[in-house]
This record gives structure tokens, sequence and C-alpha cells, in this order.
């Protein structure tokens, strides 16, 4: 280094040190005694803690004495800590004067009302453009630039904030949760499993002994119902399995591919979404116990679950519906006419006017082996009613003689630890499936785990949709986004009775708009669950009141989701559906369309909405299916000409 190089370095030095050091020093030495944190968010109207430290801990009183607002404030320590509640509903100065030191602060809350903009940004998007992942992006992203402004940064600082606040805030808080990452690998390996036993000739298998019993009409449709409740663990596999094997069957027993892609399509979602293990109730899950831990309740998600099934109307009617349609052999609108046709024809090529195409060829698998697949299934869904049984027991309420066996169970699977058994069951299951391929030498192991690879694949869609609802969740709460909507119901005097049938229609246009009932759960759910609850409240329902109608809501939201997936032309499930069956796509929508809407109406004015006030499902379950019988008695007419319907 030159003679001048160190000159320079050394003038640096000195500047460094000499315009540096003396304000580190006086930071040192003027560092106040006390220190006041406000939270960087601050929304209108909602308190926030606002906590109060000491530097020196020996001169910690049991008691603060401070002057806020011209007023003297006593702040009691409480767990180690000096803080107190504040709500601002301006923007102002915050003042505290304590012992000589004041602090002084600008707030600017976020107007409340501007809480609702991120999820309504998102449902926009998602109705506008039908695109569900681009919704939850921009709903997550609007709401970060809005918290961002309101810390003091200029709007354009806050547009850029919010793009990085995305990934480096809420989805990562969404990632690092232990449920959460729990339902991510739950739903990875019950999709890997389900890819593997569906090449190893297991679901196959399962599939064509249930085909010996398909002789006629009737029973050809009886039993593409029962494999639809068969494959229950996954809508998409159930969809593609159904409807590829099932087809060449219906040809030979002249059922319209119009009706196959019916009951493919209308079985294969509402199993899914009632049975008790499958790729859904993790999802449902990890939303409902949001919610839960939203509102504080002392609930849990697994046991909510199982409660919300006896007013889950839609999904259960749909499939009685079925049953109604197969044992009259009648059908009414498009449907008929389809099934009258092709009685007439032995070429269902020809009246759907297209050419074969299925989503998977019969060479993708191996030789049929039921208990490939049977196997790792049962493992699955007994491994979960054991490892909930496992985690939930407990001797003192087994033991107990003044409760019934069902309290006893019920009490036991609440305090289950849900994710565990769940990850448990998965985990044994795929595991199988891979010992059962690879020692018949069906596969070898670098062929089963690409299977498996595959079908972590297919869930990686819904695992980001997840991922960014949960983020969006997290959004909401943050911006009290149920406060400002409960209050906003509580004023329009909204009764909580109706607030069910309210969310099973807006959930059932979300659905039918944007194609995706994953969408819609992932949307409602976080919203609408803890808007439930304080409208009950605001409305002066006891606890038992108010549990029943969140319940009835955890359903309505699914089962509206469900509604509009199965009425909507871009649902992935319908258009899965058409393809497997290789039907007209337009026509599967047209045909299935009438019914849809038949059990929609049917079950949200007989069945939610007197739920919510309190009728029983055991009254009004039966009700339903009468008038859906009835219905179809005298608007469908006879289907068969001139060919046995067994």
């Amino acid at each position: 280094m030159t003679f001048r190089g160190k000159l320079l370095s050394l003038f640096s030095l000195l500047f460094i040190l000499l315009h540096f050091v003396p304000v580190i020093g006086a930071e040192n030495e003027d560092k106040p005694a006390f220190e006041v944190i406000v939270p960087a968010t601050i929304i209108q109207y909602i308190p926030v803690d606002i906590e109060i430290k000491i530097s020196e801990k020996e001169l910690e009183p049991d008691t603060l004495f401070l002057i806020m607002g011209g007023e003297l404030l006593e702040v009691v320590k409480t767990d180690g800590a000096y803080s107190f509640s504040q709500a601002f509903d301006h923007n102002q100065d915050f003042f505290i004067e304590m012992d000589g030191y004041e602090f002084h602060k600008k707030v600017t809350p976020v107007p409340l009302w501007m809480s609702v903009i991120p999820p309504l940004i998102a449902i926009l998007i998602a109705l506008l453009f039908r695109e569900v992942f681009i919704a939850l992006f921009l709903g997550i992203w609007m709401g970060s630039v809005i918290v961002t402004y309101f810390q003091g940064y200029s709007l354009i600082v806050a547009l850029f904030y919010g793009i990085f606040n995305i990934i480096n805030v809420y989805i990562m808080n969404a990632l690092v949760d232990y449920d959460h990452m729990s339902i991510i690998v739950f739903s990875l390996m019950i999709g890997g499993m389900v890819a593997l036993i569906s090449r190893n000739g297991g679901m196959k298998g399962v599939v064509n002994y249930l085909t010996r019993f398909a002789i006629g009409p009737k029973s050809g449709q009886f039993v593409t119902w029962l494999l639809g409740l068969a494959i229950f663990f996954d809508d998409y596999a159930n969809t593609l399995i159904v409807g590829n094997t099932m087809r060449p069957v219906t040809d030979r027993l002249r059922i319209s591919r119009e009706k196959l892609s019916y009951l493919v399509d209308s079985t294969a979602a509402p199993v899914a979404a009632l049975a008790l293990t499958t790729t859904w109730i993790g999802v449902e899950l990890a939303y409902i116990q949001e919610g839960i831990n939203t509102i504080g309740l002392n609930e849990s998600a697994y046991l909510i679950f199982v409660q919300s099934l006896s007013t889950r109307f839609y999904p259960i009617l749909t499939l009685v519906f079925i049953l109604i349609l197969i044992y009259t052999g009648r059908d009414y609108g498009p449907m008929l006419k389809a099934e009258r046709l092709i009685r007439q024809t032995n070429n269902p090529d020809e009246v759907n006017a297209i050419h074969p195409k299925v989503a998977q060829s019969d060479d993708d698998y191996a030789k049929p082996r039921w208990y490939n697949a049977a196997i790792p299934v049962l493992i699955v869904v007994f491994g979960t009613l054991s490892g909930l049984l496992a985690t939930g027991w407990s001797q003192q309420v087994w033991n107990n003689p003044d409760i019934s066996y069902f309290s006893k169970l019920t009490e036991i699977l609440g305090n289950a630890n849900t994710y565990v058994a769940l990850l448990s069951a998965s985990f044994a299951g795929l595991i199988a499936a891979i010992v059962l391929t690879v020692s018949q030498r069906i596969f070898d192991i670098r062929k089963s785990i690409d299977h498996v690879i595959e079908g972590f694949a297919t869930m990686l869609p819904a695992i980001l949709i997840l991922i960014l609802a949960w983020s969006l969740a997290s959004m909401t709460g943050e911006m009290h986004t149920a406060d400002f909507l409960s209050q906003v119901l509580v004023d329009l005097k909204l009764s909580a009775y109706v607030l069910p049938a309210v969310t099973f229609i807006l959930a059932a246009v979300i659905a039918f708009s944007t194609g995706s009932s994953w969408g819609t759960m992932a949307i409602l759910y976080p919203l609408i669950l803890p808007v439930s609850w304080m409208v009950s409240q605001e409305h002066g329902l006891d606890y038992n009141a108010s549990l029943a109608i969140f319940n009835n809501v955890v359903s309505s939201i699914l089962a509206g989701a469900v509604f509009g997936d199965h009425c909507s032309p871009i649902s992935d499930t319908t258009v899965l559906s058409s393809l497997a069956s290789s039907c007209n796509h337009i026509e599967h929508v047209r045909t299935q369309l009438p019914y849809a809407i038949t059990v929609g109406i049917v079950g949200t004015l007989f069945g939610t909405l007197p739920a919510a006030y309190g009728v029983p499902f055991y009254v009004l379950f039966p009700l339903n299916i009468l008038i859906l019988y009835l219905i179809i008695r005298f608007v469908g007419r006879k289907t068969d000409i001139g060919i046995s319907s067994k």
C-alpha cells in the first residue's frame, strides 16, 4: 500500500472513531431506565398489549404508576412483566410519563374495515379469474402492504416489503408450525400410498372382485356406487379408478356414459368429505384447529369434525339420492334422455359422439391383487383408530361407571393427539404398500419409490393451496377480520341461526366460480368459523348452542364447496369424471346439474336451516330422504324400455 493509501486509511479510521464512538457512548449514558414496547401492528378499536421493561431488574417494583392521557394508571407486575391493554380509535400521539421518563410515539392504527380487504381480494380474484393460487397470493400481499404502510412506511416501500413479507413472515410462520407440517407430511404419505396401490394392481383387484355382481343396469349402477364408497380415501383416486374400470362394464350393461360420470363424480368428493381417514381430513382438521385457536375454544378438532358429520346434508343426501334413482329405475331432465337413448344402442361412443379417451390405460396397472390395496388401506384405517385411542387413553375415564360407553369413547377421542395418529398410520400404510409391492416383485424398490414420488407430486397443488390458506388465515387473524365481519353481521341483525345456510350458499358460489372445493375451504374456513362463534355470542346464545352453530357452519362450508364443485364445468373432479368415463364433458355437466341442484335446495331448506334451530338430525334425514323420493317418484320417469333392469 502506498503512503497516500495508508494516510487515507488512517484518516478514515479517525473519522469513524470521532463520529461514531461518542454517539455510542452518549447512547449508553442516556439509555433510559424504562423501555415501552408497542406492537408494530395496531388495528383500530382492537386492544393491544403494551409492555414496559425496566433495564435494572433489582429496581423492579410490584406496581408501576404512570401517567397516560393526563390520568394516573396503575400497572401490576404479572408473570414477571408489566403490561396493560390499550385500544386506539384514531391517529394520535401516544404519550406516557413515568418517574421523569417520557415516552412518545405517533400511532396510526389500521382502520378496522380494511381488515376485510385481503380475504375480499382473494374471493373476488378467485371468482373473476378462477385461479385460487393467484387469488390467495394477492390477498396475502394486499394485507401485508396495508399492515406495512400503517407502520409508517411509504406506499412504494410497503409494496416491496409486502411481497417479501409473504415469504419471510406469513408463509414461514405457516411452515414452522408443527401441526401444519404434520398435515403436509400426512397428505404426502397418503398420496404416495394411493399412487402405489393404484399401480401395483391392488385397487384393480378390489374393483374386479366387486364387478362380478353387476348383471344389469340396476346392479351395474349399484356396484359403481359401492365402488365409489369403497375407494373413500381420495377423490382423485376414486374418480380415475372407478371411471376407467367400470366403463367397460357399464357399456356392456347399456348404462350411459353420462350416468357413469354422474355416479363417479357424485360419490368421489362426498365420500372423501365424510370418511374418517382420507386425504381431505387432514386439511379439514387443520382449518378447524385454526378456527378453534382463533376463538380460544377448549375443544378437539377431531371431535368437532365427527360431531359435524350429522349436519353434512348435501354429501350424505347425494349418496342417498343416487340409491333412490337406482332403486326406482327413474330419471328426469337431460339424464332421462341420455339413459333412454343408450338403451336403444350398443355403441356408447356413437351416442356420446367422442373417441374413447381414458385417463390411465390398463397397461399402467400390474396384475390385479385385491390384498395389495386392502392391507395398506386397512392399516391406515385401523392404525388411525388405534393411534387415537392410544394417545387419548385415560384409565380413569374408562373405569368411570357414571358415564356411558359412547361418552367414554368420545372423551378419549377428544383428548387424542390426532396428528400423531394420522402420521403413524399413514406411514405404516405407505411402508406396507412398498413391502407388498417389492416382495411380490411387481416393481423393484426404485420403481416403487418412483410411483410413491408421483403420488407426492399429485398432492403438491393441494398442499400449496393449504400453505397459502394458512398464511391468509394468519393475516386475517392479525388484522382481526372476524371482529369486523361479526360486528357487521350483528349490525345487520342477521340471526346466528341462518348463518349456516348463508355460508352454504356462499361456499357454493365460490366453488362454482373457481372450480375448486379445496380453494373454497381455504378461503372460507379461516374467515367464517371465528365469525360464526362471535355472532352466536353477540346474540346471547349459550356455549352449547354456539357450539352447535359452529359445527353446522363447519359442515356448511364443506357441503357448499362440494355442491358448487359438482355444478361447475371447470371443476377438476368434474373434468376428471368426464375423462375417466369417456363422456362428453358438457353433456356430463348438463345431465348432472339438475340432480345436484335438487339435492342442494332440499338439503338447505329442510336440513341446514332447521338443524341450526335445533331440530335433531334423526328427524331431518328421514324427512329429506322422503322429499327426495317423492321428487324422483313424481318428476322422474322409468328409464328402462324393453330390457332387464336387474
